[in-house]
């Protein structure tokens, strides 16, 4: 097997693994443990020092590890890579289950994010995500992880027979269509909170001890690499962690450096970021105030480690798209295995300047991979990402890059292995200056 495509089977393994935000986090949490990194609690007080590794979690759904330079930190700064561990898809409501006249258990669902909805239509799903129980201190409760890996449930399709224009586009309900059917009614079961009663099984918990629940959907089938020539990842959640993934395999390859090294993993960048755990919250820039004030600095050493600092953020890109090619830019069009992209808006929906932009095509050139630049058509509205929502809080000098792929926000992405191995490389050269 080829570098390239063991680390895709790395990336695709870690994705299944991590279904919800709260397992892609205990995942990373998992890895960094293993490479001698120290947890940080935000709770305790904490004691850090020069070539130390730590990390810290916030809400279970974002994580943040750093290895501290051996340099002054007001002099070298933060080497920064930033992602996002959530994805598009369907959380569960409270109170789920709903009866269909007497036959039928379905669950009702919220839409998260932007999801391709139609993508989710007739795809064996389970459920995945946090369960929080009784604990002693009633402030704090005791938080478990459940991952059911079977086939639960599926959110059917209507027959082209009983909708003869589905092939023409139908406008998908998000309250009535995308409502995936749990089980028949049987005499035997108990259909009443029957939900908590299947993960408190799948736990081994009382089912009483289950207080509430952030649970998704998630599709059971695992990714997988296609192509003629094995080029190309078929794969739930690409969108973002591919990126956070690399990121992470990038911090783990490098030693210590003058510079401290950071990866930053928020959540709910697909919801706007505006979050006590997403990027435009505050706690990035409370946790780069507790490591320079931990080593013995003051706000002026701070401000100076900021303005000496550079942040990669991380999100995908667009690809051009091989059957409706005329949805991008006419000259500036990425392609799947022709490496990162760059990714570039006049209004700066991306933070990606010439400066920013200058220096990841540097460290391309300089670590010997291929890059590309996005910019959307001038008649299109394109999204954002955590990169301008982040230096609303720290204002570091940014890029906004990502991997190209196909599908983005649908339940299964397309991306490039070659590319996979080229993102990670220019990672661990930009960790390692």
């Amino acid at each position: 097997m080829s570098n390239s495509k063991q680390q895709a089977q790395e990336l695709i393994d870690f994705i299944h693994g991590s279904p919800s935000t709260y397992h892609a986090v205990n995942n990373i949490r998992k890895e960094l443990n293993e490479a001698g990194f120290q947890e940080l609690d935000l709770r305790d007080e904490w004691k850090v020092e020069k070539g130390g590794k730590y990390f810290t979690t916030k809400n279970g759904s974002a994580i943040f590890a750093f290895q501290i330079g051996t340099g002054e930190i007001e002099e070298e700064g933060f080497q920064m890579i930033c992602a996002h561990s959530d994805a598009p898809g369907f959380k569960i409501k409270p109170n789920p289950e709903i009866e269909v006249e007497g036959n039928y258990i379905k669950l009702n669902t919220e839409v998260y994010g932007g999801p391709i909805l139609n993508t989710w239509m007739d795809r064996p799903l389970s459920i995945a995500g946090r369960v929080s129980v009784k604990s002693n201190d009633p402030l704090h409760p005791e938080h478990l992880y459940v991952k059911i890996d079977r086939p639960l449930m599926v959110i059917p399709n209507l027959a082209i027979h009983l909708n003869r224009a589905v092939n023409d586009g139908v406008a998908l309900n998000k309250q009535k269509d995308m409502l995936p059917l749990l089980s028949m009614i049987t005499e035997e079961m108990e259909k009443d909170n029957c939900l908590v009663k299947l993960i408190a099984e799948e736990l081994k918990i009382d089912a009483e001890a289950i207080i509430d629940f952030d649970v998704n959907l998630f599709e059971v089938e695992k990714g997988c690499i296609f192509g003629l020539n094995d080029e190309f990842i078929s794969s739930p959640r690409l969108d973002d962690l591919a990126m956070a993934h690399a990121g992470l395999k990038a911090l783990l390859s490098v030693g210590n450096s003058k510079k401290t090294q950071m990866l930053a993993i928020f959540d709910n960048e697909e919801v706007g970021s505006v979050t006590k755990q997403g990027a435009g919250s505050p706690v990035l820039r409370h946790i780069l105030q507790r490591i320079v004030f931990k080593l013995g600095k003051d706000m002026e050493a701070l401000h100076r480690a900021i303005y000496s600092s550079f942040m990669i953020s991380a999100d995908m890109a667009h690809a051009v798209h091989p059957n409706i090619g005329e949805k991008h830019d006419p000259t500036n069009r990425p392609f799947i295995n022709k490496g990162p992209v760059i990714k570039i808006h006049a209004n700066q929906k991306y933070t990606t300047d010439g400066d920013s932009g200058t220096v990841f095509e540097t460290l391309c050139k300089n670590a010997d991979v291929p890059y590309q630049k996005f910019v959307n058509r001038s008649d299109l509205v394109g999204g954002s990402t955590l990169g301008n929502v982040s230096t609303g809080q720290v204002d570091i000098r940014t890029v906004d890059i990502g991997n190209p792929m196909f599908g983005m926000h649908s339940v299964r992405e397309t991306g490039g292995v070659e590319d996979n191995a080229f993102v990670r490389k220019v990672f661990t050269y930009f960790f390692g200056l």
